[in-house]
């Protein structure tokens, strides 16, 4: 009963995962709730893995790459690369592999990609090519340049956490490296070649064409009989009918209205709505329609501009709607429209909640969108203007990383008290605020890892991953232990599509060690298959680094999976067959 007890909650976490209902960690919480009130697991178990010490270094690891942000560090190396690369289209796709993939190798691939993709943008307009060509290599690189060392992605600390408690020797910093090095220098070689030939090349077009918004925007003249006079322009009969105002010109000045601006008559509004909404609107007494159409010089002229927005992973605008974010009276902002996954999204705007990697297409002046750009947590996707080197406090929060991998990975320190230290230091010496370190740290993936560790145990409590294994080695023993592996290899890689790559690899992994052992094989060989595998997985754009740049790069669902799959199918072969030469 306690074993199909687990296999449920199993599915149901996969289910749960891949379908993004709730947050990864409400259902990492609620699996940790219904293991112990069951009595499968034991309070202390159910949060022994939040006391491990790789869920500090995780969290130092937040902390540092945060502080490395803030002292325009990592905008200084970004700016050097772009001087250098010229006008030079392959000496630039080999920058923007291999910089931004040694960064990753240290950093959160998430992190390394957002910093990337204003510049990437900027040099590629500057250069006159499609950005297309150069964001997809960029995030591939990002990815693949985590599978370097221990630190390069949580899904590795992961890994090391879980195997350490299972009575195995957790992962030394650089045990990996040499597989890590070939995978990332085969990822380059193939977009270098093969795959520079298959990225698309993205039509460069007009933000109203591109978001297609023109059959939506209409000019009404506000006549001197109009009941619309004198009424608050967001909260105007024209509102409450499903428009909104999005400009007002107003004795030949074109501007913006905020919640304070009142329609006065005679004023030429801008506004957006469905065309049902609009017959009607022809129909209403003291306005006139002046065009029904309306081209991309109406909605910017004098100080207005038009620009696209894109959300990162450090935003604190995520999983809120635009209406709740106050988004007009916030940045001074007005939102046309949302691109989302190749899909634009027009009407009931502010409704929409944001996600990791939209584009916002907005309207405002050229003096909000200055300030926008100053914001680390949003990314105008226009010139590239780097942050403020300081250059005393950056060169302290560099040194500080750099002597923590020295001590850590030499086993001078724990690693935990290496990372820990460094963090600290930067917190000391004020290269990061206190407040804003804390804020830095992904949360939700320290319980999703605390969790899962402990539905391990669960696992292995109630003996499901001794069911599992033994149905698995039933099954394809007699096709021996090689394609065993593969068929893990390959699990992981599946399960990487609609799941985070730690919790995919932490649901396979428990079920492959105990096949493992079953198998009288060695656990430590399939734990780094996994692990690897979890971070190769490039055939759809659901991973957060290509997330952030499939907007951007104006990419299809079709272009990762004509591009990724390949380089997939390479990057397991190399696994399959490499990893057990390294690790017999």
């Amino acid at each position: 009963m306690e074993i199909a007890l687990v296999l449920f909650l199993l599915l149901a976490a996969v289910a749960l995962f891949a379908s993004e209902k709730l947050s990864v960690d409400v259902v990492t919480l609620i699996l940790l709730i219904i293991l112990t009130t069951t009595k499968i697991i034991t309070p202390e178990e159910a949060f022994a893995g939040f006391s491990s010490d790789f869920i500090i270094i995780l969290a130092s690891i937040f902390v540092l790459s945060a502080a490395l942000e803030d002292t325009g560090v990592l905008d200084f190396l970004v700016n050097w690369m772009m001087r250098h690369t010229g006008h030079r289209p392959l000496t630039l796709l080999l920058f923007i592999m291999v910089v931004p993939g040694i960064i990753s190798a240290f950093m959160n691939n998430t992190t390394v990609t957002a910093l990337f993709v204003t510049p990437v943008v900027g040099v590629a307009k500057r250069m006159q090519t499609s950005s297309s060509k150069y964001l997809m290599p960029l995030a591939y690189a990002s990815i693949l340049g985590g599978t370097c060392t221990l630190i390069g992605t949580s899904t590795n600390v992961a890994v090391s956490g879980y195997i350490s408690k299972a009575g195995l020797e957790p992962f030394s910093f650089f045990e990996f490296s040499g597989i890590g090095l070939i995978i990332f220098g085969v990822g380059i070689a193939y977009m270098m070649t093969v795959g520079r030939y298959l990225l698309p090349e993205a039509k460069s077009q007009g933000l109203t064409t591109r978001y297609n918004i023109k059959t939506y925007l209409t000019e009404i003249v506000i006549q001197e009989d109009s009941p619309l006079i004198g009424q608050i322009a967001f909260a105007s009969d024209l509102s409450k009918m499903g428009f909104r105002i999005l400009n007002i010109i107003r004795s030949k000045e074109n501007f913006l209205p905020d919640y304070r601006t009142r329609i006065r008559a005679n004023d030429i509004l801008l506004v957006e709505g469905e065309m049902d909404d609009l017959i009607k609107v022809k129909e209403t007494k003291g306005i006139s329609i002046r065009a029904d159409v309306i081209v991309e010089d109406d909605l910017v002229g004098g100080d207005i501009r038009l620009a696209e927005i894109l959300i990162t992973s450090k935003s604190d605008l995520m999983a809120r709607s635009i209406r709740e974010i106050e988004f007009l009276r916030r940045f001074g902002l007005v939102v046309l429209a949302v691109s989302r996954q190749g899909e634009t999204i027009r009407t009931k705007i502010g409704d929409v909640q944001l996600q990791l990697g939209d584009l916002l297409l907005v309207q405002g002046s050229a003096e909000r969108l200055e300030y926008i750009k100053m914001n680390q947590h949003l990314a105008v996707l226009d010139e590239f203007k780097p942050f403020l080197f300081k250059e005393r406090k950056g060169i302290l929060v560099l040194g500080f990383f750099i002597l923590a991998i020295l001590l850590g990975s030499t086993g001078v320190l724990p690693l935990s008290i290496s990372f820990v230290s460094a963090a600290l230091m930067s917190v000391l010496f004020k290269c990061i605020s206190t407040d804003r370190a804390y804020q830095s740290i992904d949360w939700r993936l320290l319980i999703l890892i605390g969790g899962m560790t402990a539905f391990g145990l669960a696992m292995e409590n109630t003996g499901a991953d001794h069911f599992l294994a033994q149905w698995i080695v039933d099954l394809l023993e007699p096709f021996g232990i090689t394609l065993i592996l593969a068929g893990f290899i390959l699990l992981t890689v599946f399960l990487t599509q609609p799941m985070s790559n730690a919790a995919a690899a932490l649901v396979v992994l428990p079920i492959a060690l105990q096949t493992a052992t079953e198998l009288g094989a060695n656990p430590r060989t399939f734990a780094i298959a996994i692990m690897l595998s979890a971070s190769v997985s490039l055939i759809t754009p659901f991973e957060p680094s290509c997330i952030l740049v499939y907007g951007p790069g104006k990419y299809t669902f079709k272009d990762f999976l004509r591009i990724g799959s390949p380089l997939t199918l390479i990057l397991v072969t190399i696994i399959l067959f490499l990893v057990p030469v390294l690790w017999p």
